[in-house]
């Protein structure tokens, strides 16, 4: 295992950065990492409007709750599990990695050295052969529970019982195994079909006052630390009032729009999302946290948005936290039909926030503030902003 720091403080260089398509980051300072994120930010968005300095953990190693590595074999035969190189879908062999959860790691090294004597053949892409083909593993930080999700090319499982057995006997703080069935030609890690075979099928971790149920297709922030400071500053920004109308769109499992509800009950907040799984989750732990206050709806958010403006109705907030391509015109189109006076912009792509603030402030709106976050230290590009939009 790599030591945190040399001797000198400087955060130890990966083996294998430059080839992993993970970081790039490693071996530099982690303030110089920060600055470099700062320009680079000042450089996409200064044009807008003030822009908060980046908001840096006080501990960036180990800080990813998810890990998932892709299983392979070599020319010679060996097994390898790891991340694929950049721009390639060629595996890089890890055993160990300075920002993903040394527990989850070690599960993942244990299946690594099972799938022999369980004769678990790897698949093969080219052939399209063998059965296991990812695994990932979740990890509640403030509960402890833990997942693993087998991914394979068969919902059959040989020696099942006796590999969950073994498997639960090196690692009993595991409370769930699941198999996802993939069987397509895809480069997706997940398949449409979840089979529990040990524990309830899912984990529940705590965020930010309120427990959450996670399943194997939600979405879930891989930094818990940082996500707290994120959805703390996105509802700090949304200045929500009782008797209000929030429209949480891109809503996942609820995270942010049930922190909302919890800390403003006289509010009403709707969360829109596509991902039924999730949905299914957010309702479930809206009834947990005996959250009143908030609905959840299957549907894409984009035409939600345009029943909403044709009906006449209004909101007044609106949280969106699209994916790193952005958001759609037509969602930012209904958005401005419907002319909520705070927009909540949570973004996870620079360049695609770029693009949309540009939309937005074309249309109306005027940025008042934005507070980049650190939710990817030893990544190069990936930087987590929110962005308060006002109606002018």
């Amino acid at each position: 295992m790599m030591d945190k720091k040399t001797e000198k403080g400087v955060p130890a260089a990966c083996p294998v950065s430059g080839r992993c398509g993970g970081c790039r980051d490693t071996g530099i300072p982690y303030e110089t990492q920060l600055r470099n994120k700062q320009k680079m930010m000042e450089k996409l968005l200064g044009g807008f409007g003030p822009l908060e300095p980046v908001i840096g953990m006080e501990d960036p190693f180990r800080y990813r709750n998810k890990v998932h590595h892709v299983f392979a074999r070599d020319k010679k035969g060996n097994v390898l599990a790891g991340c694929y190189e950049a721009r390639s879908h060629r595996v890089v062999d890890i055993k160990d990695c300075l920002i993903e959860d040394r527990k989850c790691q070690e599960i993942i090294l244990t299946i690594r050295s099972m799938l022999r004597s369980f004769r678990i053949l790897i698949y093969d892409e080219d052939r399209g052969t063998g059965l296991l083909r990812h695994v990932l593993v979740r990890r509640g930080f403030q509960t402890g529970e833990i997942m693993v999700v087998l991914v394979l090319s068969s919902p059959i499982l040989p020696g099942k019982n006796n590999f969950v057995k073994a498997l639960l006997k090196a690692h009993p703080e595991i409370t769930t195994i699941v198999i996802n069935i993939n069987d397509e030609d895809t480069s997706m890690v997940l398949g449409k079909t979840d089979k529990t075979i040990y524990g309830p099928g899912f984990i529940k971790d705590r965020l930010c006052g309120c427990t959450f149920r996670i399943s194997p297709q939600s979405f879930y922030q891989v930094n818990p630390v940082q996500t707290e400071v994120l959805y703390d500053t996105a509802v700090k920004y949304a200045d929500l009032q009782s008797g209000e109308k929030l429209i949480d769109a891109y809503c996942g499992i609820g995270t942010i729009g049930l922190t909302a509800a919890k800390r403003v009950p006289g509010c009403l907040v709707t969360g829109v999302e596509l991902n039924a799984d999730a949905v299914r989750d957010a309702k479930m732990n809206a009834r947990e946290n005996r959250i009143g206050n908030a609905r959840f709806i299957t549907g894409d958010a984009g035409r939600y948005m345009e029943a909403m403006a044709d009906a006449g109705e209004s909101a007044d907030v609106v949280f969106m936290d699209p994916p790193r391509s952005g958001s759609t015109e037509q969602f930012m189109k209904a958005v401005v039909r419907i002319a909520p006076s705070r927009v909540v912009y949570i973004s996870c792509g620079p360049e695609t926030l770029k693009r949309d603030l540009g939309y937005f402030t074309k249309h109306g709106y005027r940025v008042r503030r934005m507070q980049p976050v650190d939710m990817f230290p030893f990544t190069a590009e990936h930087v987590e902003t929110v962005v308060l939009l006002t109606r002018e």
